[in-house]
């Protein structure tokens, strides 16, 4: 009604602001009460007055004061002050017993699942007869030995869920393969009627690993099935090691230094020079220090005084490479064992 019907008690369809009032005592925030729709009136001597709610999530809901008075009274007096939704307001769902409400997926660990007696997909499973032989045909091989077992509505809503679903052949990845199920070695038929159209994967390189696939879905993880190599998209890197530069490296002792010609010519004269040139401190390669004996010499005292080396020369002509008389200790003289046996 409009606030003209209102006008009729004067004294309630005057009483605005006391309505305001209480509105902002209800709301959480002053600001919640927005502007006035109104006035409805409910009855003899009782009128409601109607302020839009401005709270986040309360589109189109109604602040909603009542207002009476006694007869022939000139006073309003507030009966009740609530939140009501209006027209196009937001409202929750119709409510539904949580036995109802629950969808596929809303069940997690610990949760149970309302019996339902009158379940569709269900139908009575196979009663003792008697007759030993179709009781173990329906017992043993087609399983029926359970209170219910599914009905046709059950398995035709298994077989369209599950073939139209992401293990079917429809799926971005069965369309991407380049087999399908029915000749991979992972998969594992089922029995009965839904074993002709579906199977369990058992591959766990697969992403369906442990759930029912179509017998036409497929993936990249089919047994029978190998992808093309090809050439990497990325350059190939420079090797660490470069196996064509090889630096030799010698084992042995210090290298021998190589003799200039300046260092030959040197060599050659000293070879040369008589020996009262050479140097006291310089000694031939080939002599043996004065201390030690030569293998083949016998020393002074064990061979006969009187017998001189068979190669000595005469003091004024050294041959090269020998050292000269003055040199050689007094006690020290070098006997060839066949010169000194044949002056004997």
């Amino acid at each position: 009604m409009s606030v003209a019907t209102a006008t009729k008690d004067a004294v309630l369809g005057a009483a605005v602001d006391l309505a305001r009032e209480f509105a902002v005592e209800l709301a959480e925030h002053p600001s919640d009460v927005g502007e006035y729709l109104g006035a409805v009136v409910e009855g003899e001597r009782l009128v409601s007055h109607r302020f839009a709610c401005a709270a986040t999530g309360y589109h189109g809901w109604q602040w909603t004061v009542t207002v009476a008075r006694m007869p022939r009274g000139r006073v309003a007096t507030v009966c009740e002050a609530v939140l009501l939704p209006g027209d196009g307001a937001i409202l929750a769902p119709e409510w539904l017993p949580w036995s109802e409400r629950l969808r596929p997926g809303d069940i997690g660990p610990g949760d149970v699942v309302p019996f339902r007696a009158d379940d569709p997909r269900l139908e009575p499973g196979w009663t003792p007869t008697g007759d030993d032989e179709l009781d173990s045909v329906a017992i043993e091989e087609l399983a029926l030995a359970r209170a219910r077992i599914l009905s046709r509505d059950g398995r035709d809503a298994a077989a369209t869920r599950w073939y139209t679903g992401s293990q079917g052949p429809t799926s971005a990845g069965a369309l991407a393969a380049a087999d399908a199920c029915m000749s991979c070695g992972f998969l594992v038929p089922l029995q009965g009627a839904l074993g002709t159209v579906f199977g369990v994967c058992a591959n766990e390189w697969s992403p369906d690993d442990g759930r029912v696939v179509s017998l036409d879905h497929g993936c990249g993880a089919h047994s029978e099935t190998d992808a093309e190599p090809h050439a990497s998209d990325w350059p190939e890197p420079s090797a660490a090691i470069d196996d064509l530069d090889i630096e030799l490296v010698s084992l042995g002792g210090p290298a021998k230094a190589v003799p200039t010609e300046e260092a030959a010519a040197d060599d050659a004269a000293a070879v040369e020079a008589p020996v009262d040139e050479v140097p006291v401190d310089v000694t031939p390669v080939d002599e043996t220090p004065a201390d030690e004996a030569p293998v083949n010499e016998v020393p002074a005292d064990e061979a006969p005084a009187d017998v001189a080396p068979v190669d000595e020369a005469p003091a004024d002509g050294v041959p090269v490479g020998e050292a000269p008389v003055d040199e050689v200790p007094a006690d020290v003289v070098a006997v060839d064992d066949e010169s000194a046996g044949t002056s004997q």
